[in-house]
């Protein structure tokens, strides 16, 4: 549990702008996908340690109660028993209350601690699943971005094949291939506009990351977390 617990809080930790870096420096999606494929197999062991844990504290808490209530009718018992004057009865009845008892608080120990375990694990879950969102996000932007990149190689290429036809000496080629460069041209303005929007969208994302970081910190030092 606790090596389970210590990957998901490293996952949890992971720089995205790291990330996006290097998946930006390599002109692909890799770094990113293998990052998601590792939250997803981690989102499910958690899931699955957290419906067993989850599954434990319940029969803990049943069995707490069950004592609980065997121990509350015996002590009313003993307290019958001793103003009727059965002095025996009360005496065997007081030992088991003592044992039941003990038993009812070892039971109670387990469920605090089996629920504490329980509750790190939904915690863990839910940042995971937040973190899993936001990378995602984040992915969607750079596929926009990446091909929009090979969209502007490929339209350079293109032009560099006008620019040969268009000195090729034949005047009906050289206005057709001028004004197909006029299309691409208006094509590669708009995709240039299409791109500054998207760096703005990531910049924004990738602050927003770095603001709440910040702030959590701060919750963290002044103990609000």
């Amino acid at each position: 549990m606790a090596s389970l617990l210590e990957k998901v809080q490293t996952l949890i930790a992971a720089n995205l702008h790291a990330l996006v870096d290097e998946a930006l420096k390599k002109n692909s999606l890799a770094v990113i996908d293998q990052y998601i494929r590792q939250v997803e197999d981690n989102l499910e062991d958690l899931e699955d340690a957290a419906a067993t844990i989850g599954g434990e504290v319940k029969t803990l808490k049943r069995k707490y109660d069950e004592f609980a209530a065997k121990a509350a009718e015996l002590d009313r018992n003993i307290d019958l028993m001793l103003r009727e004057g059965k002095e025996e009865l009360a005496v065997a009845a007081q030992s088991k209350l003592n044992s039941t008892a003990r038993l009812a608080e070892t039971y109670h120990a387990q469920y605090e601690r089996q629920q504490s375990e329980y509750q790190k694990l939904l915690d863990a879950k839910l940042k995971l699943e937040a973190k899993l969102t936001t990378v995602k996000q984040e992915r969607e932007e750079m596929q926009a971005l990446l091909d929009l990149a090979r969209s502007k190689e490929l339209t350079a290429k293109t032009m560099q094949s006008l620019d040969n036809l268009m000195g090729s000496g034949d005047q009906d080629v050289a206005r057709m291939a001028e004004s197909i460069r006029a299309r691409l041209d208006k094509a590669s303005a708009r995709a240039e506009m299409q791109a500054t929007r998207l760096d703005v969208q990531m910049d924004e994302l990738l602050e927003r990351h770095t603001l709440e970081t910040q702030l959590a910190e701060r919750k963290k030092k002044l103990g609000l977390s």
